[in-house]
């Protein structure tokens, strides 16, 4: 995982699994905190489990709570696992890389 503060963009890279979990929570707090929009990347995703996932999402429920917004590039294959595990929308708008 990669992140810029400035602006904020989180890129994610590979297989993300559980592992990846506390340091992506830690990095999507310090956003919120922030009041900044947010730049999801992970066109370079190979595999994402579904616990990032829910963290993923639940970032994008309190980012629209705050008013902040999350934009994403997520290629198709990652929109997929993200839609097979019950993710029909994924946080923020989304290009499809």
């Amino acid at each position: 995982m990669d992140r810029s503060e400035t602006p904020w963009i989180i890129r994610l890279d590979g297989e993300v699994t559980l592992a990846s979990a506390p340091e992506l929570k830690k990095s999507l707090m310090e956003w919120l905190a922030s009041g900044n929009d947010l730049q999801l990347d992970l066109e370079r995703v190979a595999d994402i489990d579904v616990t990032l996932l829910q963290l993923l999402w639940a970032a994008g429920r309190e980012a629209l709570r705050s008013g902040a917004t999350i934009a994403s590039r997520v290629p198709e294959s990652a929109g997929a696992m993200a839609r097979d595990a019950g993710f029909d929308r994924f946080p923020g708008p989304t290009e499809q890389a």
